[in-house]
C-alpha cells in the first residue's frame, strides 16, 4: 500500500514508483498529479517538433535555471533532465 502523501499528490502510488526510478520530488509530483496520470499516448508534440520560444516557455513555467542561455537541443535535455 502507497504512503500518503497528503493533499498535495493525487497519485500516491505513482508518485513513489517514480522516486524509486530516481526522479525528483518535483518531477515525480508533477506527473503523479497530472489529470492523464497514468494514461499512455499523451497529447503533447514531441519536444523537437517544438520551436525554440516554446520550449523556453516551458522551461521557464517548471522553473530551469539557465534557460536563456541554452541552444533549443540543451532545452530539450534540461526538460527531459528535470
Amino acid at each position: 500500500m502507497a504512503k500518503d502523501h497528503g493533499p498535495q499528490i493525487k497519485n500516491d502510488e505513482q508518485y513513489e514508483e517514480l522516486r524509486d526510478k530516481g526522479m525528483s520530488k518535483e518531477k515525480a509530483a508533477r506527473i503523479a498529479n497530472d489529470s492523464n496520470s497514468g494514461e499512455k499516448g499523451g497529447s503533447s508534440k514531441k519536444y523537437e517538433n517544438r520551436t525554440k520560444e516554446e520550449l523556453y516557455e516551458k522551461a521557464k513555467e517548471i522553473g530551469i535555471e539557465g534557460r536563456s542561455e541554452m541552444t533549443k537541443e540543451q532545452l530539450i535535455k534540461a526538460l527531459r533532465n528535470h
